[in-house]
């Protein structure tokens, strides 16, 4: 039978010294709660119950879904008394499994090991092994069974010593979860009511408790500083990073690249230093991208070239393509093979034709550009009047002049040429050259300003 799957995420986080819920703040970039949720549904559970507390109208609707249902621990009164609050919602599932927010890096693969084990007889605890245990609860066995838990701040000087620590991380048998719940008292130094004292009362019920300690001592850490968070990032990012040097993509320093959702790569597929991918990112073959280039939402098709400090976002770029150093493709812009977007360059809502180039200070906003079209340094589309976006068409095999401004809305038809300095206001016919410019005009014995000496 399938699982029903709390997650407490309840905490305010005080540590985290934020106003954002702890299990908002991001990881890879995505919230701490939604790395968690990720890895309940890969069980298929019949239930996930979401116990919200401190922020709880920000987490709901950061994380809402139809598989989702929503808990409320008003008074953070504990683990125990979080999980009571979930009661209502579970089914009548065999086993429940207890997931944290703030334990992100979980792994399905570990969580359905601990369930196939448990098998719903009895009370399975994820444990892990910490050369430095401090903080933790410890996990007390006796003939190798698991006969308690303990608090940091209850444990005996033994007892600290012990280094199997208890994650939180629980398999129990839902139809005694409301008996052992409300036996639970806060007799403790927090005051609180624990979830690890049900393992007391399980025993007590001739109920087995057992722990599996965890093969990655990693997944099974939560944050509850910045300082964790960062340590987390980095073990994660590293763990992308070596994912993607085992596909065969080329890394140039893989500590320095941030992975901030899904990125597939086709083969030789070579990455600098410093790039951030964001969304869904897709490299082709032969695709190389420079040192601190942020790609987010992204398709590259093979051969592309994306030179140092470009910023790409929601475009779609064709294949054997040239685009920065210093370019901007901004989103709802699409770029055909063969174009080449060069340094300073900005382009937004836009279509580019095969072999179109725009190589250098220019921007081109809500245009559709054909084929083998050549736009001018310091080129500008005009296309906002201040209240409404307008359209510029650019047809085949045009030619732009140098600091055309071309003032949207606007034809200019195919093989027609602009004349530099030019600004077009109508429609330029095919094949024909516009030019607008002031006749030029020397002033003689003009003099420059002198700058004014300070008193």
């Amino acid at each position: 039978m399938k699982p029903n799957i709390v997650i407490l995420a309840a905490g305010q986080g005080k540590r985290m010294n934020s106003q954002l819920p702890k299990v908002l703040h991001p990881l890879a970039g995505e919230p701490l709660l939604t790395h968690v949720i990720a890895a309940a549904r890969a069980l298929e559970p019949e239930k996930i119950v979401v116990v919200v507390g401190h922020g709880g109208g920000q987490v709901k609707k950061a994380v809402v879904a139809p598989d989702i249902e929503f808990a409320t621990q008003a008074e953070q009164r504990g683990t125990g008394h979080a999980l009571q609050q979930a009661l209502p919602y579970l089914s009548n599932a065999e086993t429940t499994l207890v997931l944290f927010g703030d334990v992100p890096l979980i792994q399905a693969v570990t969580l359905r090991g601990l369930m196939q084990q448990n098998k719903g007889r009895g009370a399975r605890i994820l444990t892990a092994m910490l050369d430095d245990p401090k903080g933790y609860g410890r996990i007390v066995r006796k003939n190798k069974q698991v006969r308690a838990i303990v608090e940091e701040k209850d444990a005996t000087a033994a007892q600290k010593k012990i280094h199997e620590i208890n994650t939180g991380i629980m398999a129990l048998p839902t139809a005694r979860l409301a008996k052992w719940l409300g036996k639970l008292t806060p007799q403790n130094a927090q005051k609180e009511y624990y979830l690890t004292d049900i393992v007391p009362l399980a025993l007590a019920d001739r109920i087995a408790v057992s722990g599996t300690v965890a093969g990655d001592t990693w997944e099974t850490l939560g944050v509850n500083s910045k300082t964790q968070l960062a340590q987390l990032e980095r073990h994660l990012q590293q763990r992308k990073a070596d994912q993607l040097l085992e596909q065969g993509v080329t890394l140039s320093d893989p500590a320095r690249i941030d992975v901030r959702g899904e990125i597939t790569c086709g083969r030789d597929v070579t990455i600098d230093i410093g790039c951030i991918f964001e969304g869904n990112v897709t490299l082709a073959d032969d695709v190389f991208v420079g040192a601190h280039c942020v790609l987010r939402n992204i398709a590259v098709k093979a051969g592309t070239r994306i030179e140092p400090y470009s910023h790409l976002v929601d475009a779609v770029i064709g294949a054997n393509c040239r685009i920065g150093p210093y370019a901007r493709i901004r989103p709802g812009t699409t770029l055909a093979d063969d174009v080449h977007i060069g340094n300073f360059v900005e382009v937004k809502a836009s279509d580019i034709g095969l072999g179109s180039k725009a190589n250098h200070l220019t921007y081109i906003g809500d245009s559709s550009i054909g084929a083998n079209v050549n736009v001018g340094a310091g080129t500008i589309t005009c296309n906002y009047d201040g209240a409404n976006k307008h359209r510029t068409v650019i047809e085949d095999d045009v030619f732009i002049g140098s600091d055309t401004q071309l003032v949207a809305p606007v034809t200019v038809h195919r093989g027609a040429t602009i004349g530099a300095g030019a600004t077009i206001t109508k429609d330029v016919a095919a094949g024909e050259l516009a030019i607008s410019r002031a006749k030029q005009v020397s002033i003689q014995g003009w003099k420059r300003p002198v700058k004014k000496a300070k008193k």
